[in-house]
């Protein structure tokens, strides 16, 4: 009896991984909406307020900034294009943050972190990520 429920309690456990995605991350099938297209879309991220890329170029190094866009495309292992109708920026976002969730470039984000202007070109650290 004791073997029985210890056999289904390990493929209970092993059968929970097969559910899992693949791969968290930014996912590059599919095409991000052109500059010229592109809206607010505000879909329920309760921030106080969200910049513009091109706002954001303008504040100081080490400004809190919060912005919404489309994750257009993946640079380097944590390092990502992140664009808006007015503009692009990098910004770094740590795997730990996407929390197995799965970003296609046609879907908004919002994000939030400081900007670092120390390196060129300027980038934002992320510290807070949402798929909207």
């Amino acid at each position: 009896m004791k073997k029985t429920v210890l056999t289904l309690c390990v493929a209970t456990l092993f059968s929970m991984t097969a559910f899992a995605e693949d791969s968290p991350g930014l996912k590059t099938d599919k095409a991000p909406p052109p500059p010229h297209k592109m809206e607010d879309g505000y879909r329920g991220m309760e921030d106080a307020r969200s910049s513009t890329i091109k706002d954001v170029k303008a504040m100081h190094d080490g400004a809190s900034v919060s912005l919404r866009g489309n994750l257009v495309k993946k640079e380097s292992e944590d390092r990502y294009l992140l664009r808006d109708k007015t503009g692009e920026i990098n910004v770094v976002i740590p795997l730990a943050l996407f929390d197995g969730k799965s970003v296609s470039p046609d879907e908004l984000v919002g994000i939030s972190g400081s900007l670092d202007k120390k390196q060129q070109p300027a980038f934002i650290r992320v510290t807070h990520f949402q798929k909207q």
